[in-house]
């Protein structure tokens, strides 16, 4: 399970819980303001040219699609090329490869300042008990407790009350 605490400047910490990465990817983008595509996205030229209706980069595509013929050109036309608008900017495309956790932590990141996300059981729980800063001190009480309260909703930790 993976564990996302949200520490909003004006508003009080939010915690909530995905059940995978695919989870995850569904829950930031359903809150987003940007597409799936544009938070995390996986192609190749070839791919795009297909998609605005162009089977090969003939005259009419080069005309049309300057920019999509010259990743083709520059990269190879099945080169995977990564798209993460939070990560890299707006519509950049890369052939690096920019994995799913770090483009969901830049949208996360992006929308509502410091959010803390857990990637197991384990180190939220670990988190809970003082082993991230980000949650330390009386100031983060607040955030402290909203983990918690998930935890024990979650049955990984057991309410001693």
């Amino acid at each position: 399970m993976i564990h996302v605490v949200e520490l909003p400047e004006q508003d009080p910490p939010r915690a909530w819980f995905a059940y995978d990465d695919a989870d995850l990817a569904r829950k930031v983008a359903a809150s987003d303001p940007f597409e799936a595509w544009e938070i995390h996205d996986e192609l190749t030229a070839r791919e795009l040219l297909e998609a605005a209706g162009h089977t090969m980069p003939d005259e009419a595509a080069r005309r049309a699609f300057p920019a999509i013929c010259g990743l083709g050109d520059a990269h190879g036309w099945d080169t995977r090329l990564y798209r993460a608008d939070h990560l890299l900017g707006r519509g950049v495309l890369r052939t690096e490869a920019v994995g799913l956790r770090d483009a969901l932590a830049a949208a996360l990141a992006a929308r509502c300042g410091s959010t803390c996300i857990y990637w197991n059981d384990s180190d939220a729980v670990a988190a809970f008990e003082g082993a991230d800063p980000r949650l330390a001190g009386e100031a983060r009480w607040w955030a402290r407790r909203a983990l918690y309260e998930q935890l024990v909703e979650l049955e990984v930790l057991a309410d001693d009350n």
